[in-house]
């Protein structure tokens, strides 16, 4: 369920899932742009190579529990778009199953307005731009500079690359991706698990499962669990 951008008011620390570039990029955000304590991070225990990340206790995902309750503590996970942003859906709906719940995080640099429609787990980066009646799911992530234009409705394990221009009243399916620097005409529909390639221009809707690439857009043959395998 969609919840109101809302005033600080939960101060649990926040645990961040990941030791690689995307929770040190969200570490430094939240340290230097938010009013949110860091506990610690968690990853799963094949991972993990070392007790410490970034001055802070890394801990088995297996055995969260045992080093940071639910009730206590909050989780963020950053992670990218692997396998067409399903590795990031399967560990946001476990730590659900569990009991735990997700802060946001909304960079001060962003454009958004006060009545942002917005779940659980969702991340927007410096610059980027949610124009009013946007609606964006749980566990998505806007990067930097990307354009959400009004009455766009995004869904739930969604991630938009950094300087996209979505132009209005445009819909993103589940667990899509949007590459850097591409460009949906207005009233488009991303299918779900879509990939769209960097800079490609959708101008038309698309299939679910596909990739896109090129200006104007076409499908090609690899599928978009093939194109996010890294």
């Amino acid at each position: 369920m969609n919840v109101a951008l809302r005033p600080f008011t939960d101060d649990r620390p926040v645990v961040i899932f990941g030791h690689a570039h995307s929770a040190q990029l969200i570490a430094y955000c939240l340290r230097h742009d938010s009013h949110t304590k860091l506990a610690g991070f968690t990853v799963d225990a094949a991972y993990i190579t070392s007790p410490q990340f970034e001055g802070l206790p890394l801990v088995p995902f297996e055995q969260l529990e045992d080093y940071f309750a639910p009730t206590d503590y909050r989780l963020i996970i950053p992670m990218g778009y692997q396998r067409i942003n399903g590795v990031r859906r399967a560990r946001f709906e476990q730590a659900k199953q569990r009991g735990y719940t997700f802060a946001n995080y909304v960079s001060s640099r962003a454009s958004v307005w006060p009545d942002l429609q917005l779940g659980e787990n969702v991340l927007i980066y410096e610059h980027a731009i949610i124009q009013p009646f946007a609606r964006l799911g749980s566990n998505c992530i806007i990067r930097s500079g990307a354009h959400v234009s009004h009455h766009c409705t995004l869904a739930d394990h969604v991630f938009v690359a950094a300087e996209v221009a979505m132009g209005g009243l445009s819909t993103v399916g589940e667990q899509a991706f949007v590459g850097v620097g591409a460009v949906l005409r207005d009233r488009i529909r991303i299918a779900e698990r879509s990939f769209i390639g960097a800079g490609a221009v959708v101008v038309q809707d698309t299939q679910a499962d596909a990739v896109y690439v090129g200006n104007p857009a076409r499908k090609v043959a690899q599928t978009a669990l093939e194109a996010s395998e890294f």
